[in-house]
């Protein structure tokens, strides 16, 4: 399995900015490696989705569609969450209860208490198609395509998320934000990236705002513009001669980045301090609670795409219950029930804000992860946990102006295979599309420049849209 690591070096270290060429300091040369590497020194290059609409153009837009992705890394227990069995033995129902729920007739986990409330106002999918779907990479789900599996397709990670195909679509974005950001990303290998569509498109990893908003000593708003009118002539010359798309993200990703550095909008955005300290105590403290709150704030700033990291560690991810004695997951009563309380109150408390606020409409959330988890308990040696089970998975769905207060599909007795409405990630992919308003015959070009379309065999699903 390729081991995938995020170099913090930037892309302009072979040019040794700091080194003297010759007896001449200041000669043109090396004014313009200069300033290229003061622009690297923002930690910018290869992290910006830059949008294609001019950065001269400061359109405001109306009810901005965006989507919050909660990604739940590791692939989380349908069986033990929303899908539970309790009329099955004890080594397939698990250890957690039943607890009634908002919709007459549905059961969900006893320690998602708030989303049983609240379930008038979501819709759960019990019968998700994610055969083929693994992690480490997280392709499948995340692109929408099966063929997104390194692991019997060596191209598979050319294929590009749903959010870069997004970012690309945008053309009406907020000019000073970046379309396609992801918050608390542990490891490379848990989102999907730019593929085909280039660096272009990758994603703006949150974690690094900080130094985004860091200038370096001695270096002001009106020095920076001045290095990025300095570095275009070196950029135009460079223009054609590099095939894979770096030299045009790096110029997209320049032009952002000046315009975020020296704006308001996106340090207002990123800065949770500015919150009430209600909304912040309604949030609570934890970590992933705060990231909630972050994807709400940057979603209302003009963010078309936020996808969270729902993990604490760079491993397979949090959700991965494999059992106790398969550190570092632990198993279902171990593992997975530490996680639900605070799961449960950030996303119910990100929707019922985004409603608060008037924004439930235009913003869709998913919470969902890679897989299920297999119907036995005991898997692997373990007593206590769960493998992956690729046959079917649960998520949940809200906002997106979409018809809610219902559960789509069903399982089987013992919830290892799909009974009804099987949903495949191209249907999800589709209904992403339908909110985003993204066209179903969108295409876009691969290495060889053949057109690919951006959906792959799936259609809205109807009892959502229709």
């Amino acid at each position: 399995m390729p081991v995938h690591r995020h170099s913090a070096q930037h892309a302009f270290l072979s040019w040794r900015p700091r080194e003297l060429e010759g007896v001449t300091v200041l000669g043109r040369r090396s004014m313009l490696k200069a300033g290229l590497a003061g622009m690297a020194g923002l930690s910018l290059p290869r992290l910006l989705a830059a949008q294609e609409q001019s950065l001269a153009s400061h359109k405001n837009v109306v009810r901005q569609k965006s989507v919050i992705l909660i990604w739940m890394t590791g692939g989380p227990s349908h069986i033990d969450m929303w899908d539970l069995k309790p009329a099955a033995p004890v080594e397939i129902r698990g250890p957690f209860q039943p607890i009634a729920t908002a919709l007459p007739g549905t059961q969900i986990c006893e320690f998602l208490p708030r989303q049983a409330a609240m379930l008038d106002k979501m819709t759960i999918i019990r019968s998700v198609d994610c055969r083929f779907s693994n992690h480490e990479p997280n392709m499948v789900m995340q692109t929408a395509n099966r063929d997104a599996e390194p692991r019997i397709n060596r191209e598979a990670e050319k294929f590009p998320a749903l959010a870069s195909i997004i970012a690309r679509q945008r053309l009406e974005a907020v000019p000073d934000m970046p379309p396609y950001v992801v918050l608390n990303m542990k490891s490379r290998s848990h989102v999907a990236w730019g593929g085909y569509l280039g660096h272009s498109y990758d994603p703006f990893l949150g974690h690094d705002v900080g130094k985004l908003f860091s200038f370096p000593t001695g270096l002001t708003a009106d020095r920076l513009q001045s290095r990025q009118l300095l570095t275009a002539d070196l950029d135009r010359m460079r223009r054609d001669l590099d095939l894979s798309g770096s030299m045009e993200a790096t110029n997209r990703f320049t032009r952002q980045a000046v315009n975020m550095v020296t704006g308001t909008r996106a340090r207002t955005a990123f800065d949770i301090g500015q919150e009430p300290e209600a909304v912040r105590q309604r949030y609570g403290d934890h970590e992933w609670c705060r990231q909630a709150l972050l994807a709400r704030r940057l979603v209302e700033a003009g963010v078309s795409f936020v996808t969270i990291d729902l993990s604490n560690h760079g491993s397979s991810g949090t959700w991965d219950t494999h059992g106790d004695n398969i550190p570092p997951y632990g198993g279902i009563w171990n593992g997975l029930r530490p996680l639900l309380p605070v799961f449960d109150r950030l996303l119910t408390t990100l929707i019922a804000d985004l409603e608060e606020r008037g924004l439930l409409d235009d913003v869709l959330v998913l919470a969902m992860g890679e897989f299920g988890r297999t119907p036995q308990i005991g898997t692997q040696g373990s007593t206590d946990g769960r493998n992956h089970w690729p046959v079917v998975m649960s998520m949940t769905v809200a906002g997106g102006g979409f018809r809610h207060g219902q559960v789509i599909g069903a399982t089987e007795r013992d919830a290892g295979q799909i009974s009804e409405r099987p949903v495949t990630p191209g249907d999800l992919a589709a209904t992403i599309f339908h909110h985003m308003g993204v066209p179903r015959e969108t295409t876009y070009l691969d290495n060889r420049g053949r057109p690919r379309f951006v959906i792959d065999q799936g259609q809205p699903i109807a009892e959502l849209c229709g």
